[in-house]
């Protein structure tokens, strides 16, 4: 690939150094061909839903290495949504809660609610943006325990009454798409939430652009 602009400022003042190195005249940064070439396309694949296991296996190169470089991307892609949607007008949104279940609560006949990782998306200006919620409180009493819950179960039917609103088809799209993973840590599952919205919200090309950009403002 061929590199006519520096990654970071952007600039097309760039002259050949020793090594098979750049450097811009614009930013004053110096950096290895071979390794922007290697950034550039471990971005492409992740942007491809490429896992990083075939990404590390198809590149030669060490698979902590690109699953360290998937994580980032993802807690970047984060950032970069909160920073989209708080800086943006949010007139007219429409909002609603979603309640994800693993595969493995879902074939679990009592399951519960409080079990479930709560989520409240909201669409606003054609993008989707999500919250993670707190867990559900738990009553003592069974008796408002079950009613609690017979609530919940209406209000998640009433609020997504309408099948072809954007957040309903985004659950889908959310569901399906974490079905890849074997099993996600709750402690990470925020990261791959956004990594799903990212993907439902920009075309390929255009989280190829931000990836590259937000990669090397850090």
């Amino acid at each position: 690939m061929e590199i006519k602009n520096c990654p970071y400022c952007n600039s097309r003042h760039l002259y050949n150094l020793k090594d098979n190195f750049k450097k811009c005249s614009s930013c004053k940064k110096k950096f290895s061909l071979k390794k922007i070439n290697t950034d550039y396309t471990i971005i492409e694949f992740f942007s491809n839903n490429i896992n990083a296991n075939e990404c590390a296996k198809t590149l030669g190169i060490n698979y902590r290495t690109v699953q360290n470089r998937y994580t980032l991307f993802r807690k970047l892609i984060a950032n970069y949504l909160e920073d989209c949607y708080y800086n943006s007008a949010q007139d007219n949104s429409s909002y609603e809660e979603f309640y994800y279940f693993t595969d493995r609560q879902k074939n679990n006949k009592k399951r519960s609610l409080y079990d479930a990782i709560n989520i409240i998306g909201f669409y606003s200006n054609k993008k989707i943006f999500t919250l993670l919620m707190p867990q559900l409180p738990k009553y003592n009493n069974e008796t408002d325990t079950k009613t609690f819950e017979n609530y919940l179960k209406w209000h998640k039917i009433y609020s997504q009454n309408s099948y072809t609103t954007p957040l309903n088809v985004f659950w889908k799209y959310l569901e399906e798409n974490l079905k890849k993973y074997k099993g996600i840590n709750e402690e990470n599952f925020f990261l791959y939430l956004k990594e799903c919205e990212f993907k439902f919200n920009y075309l390929q090309n255009k989280q190829i652009e931000i990836l590259k950009e937000i990669y090397y403002k850090i």
